[in-house]
C-alpha cells in the first residue's frame, strides 16, 4: 500500500509500523529475531532494522518514536545503509507503549503541526 505517512513505534525487540493516508490505515508489527536483548550477547539489529526499512516502500514522512534508544539507533542506522529512507524520517518522539489507534492519533497531530510549519507562508 502507497501511503503518505507513516509512524513506527518501536523498542530492541519489535517495532509497530502503520501507514496511513487520509482514507486508509495498515498496521504491521515487525519482530526483531534476536533473543538476547540487553545482555551483552550478539546483535542482530542490522536484520531487525532491515524489515523495518523494508516495510516503509511508498511513504513519504516517518515519525519515529519508542520508549528507549531503539528509534534513534534506527534513525542512524538508515542514514548508513538506507539513505532514501533516512531522508523520509522527520523527527522522533519519545512514546511509552500506545495501542495502534493511540499512534495514528498522535502521528495525526504530529503531521498536522509538521505540514503547517512546512508549509509557505506565501501560497496561504
Amino acid at each position: 500500500m502507497s501511503t503518505f505517512h507513516a509512524v513506527i513505534w518501536m523498542d530492541h525487540s519489535e517495532a509497530h509500523t502503520v501507514m496511513f493516508d487520509r482514507e486508509h490505515v495498515q498496521a504491521q508489527r515487525i519482530k526483531s529475531r534476536s533473543h538476547h536483548k540487553h545482555q551483552g550477547k550478539g546483535d542482530d539489529s542490522h536484520a531487525f532494522f532491515a524489515d523495518i526499512a523494508g516495510a516503509l516502500t511508498g511513504t513519504h514522512e516517518v515519525l519515529l518514536c519508542g520508549p528507549g534508544l531503539a528509534h534513534n539507533q534506527f534513525r542512524e542506522w538508515c542514514s548508513h545503509h538506507q539513505a532514501a529512507v533516512a531522508e523520509t524520517i522527520v523527527d522522533s518522539v519519545v512514546a511509552d507503549h500506545p495501542s495502534d489507534a493511540q499512534l495514528v492519533a498522535l502521528a495525526r497531530q504530529f503531521f498536522k503541526k509538521f505540514d503547517n510549519m512546512a508549509a509557505d507562508p506565501s501560497l496561504a
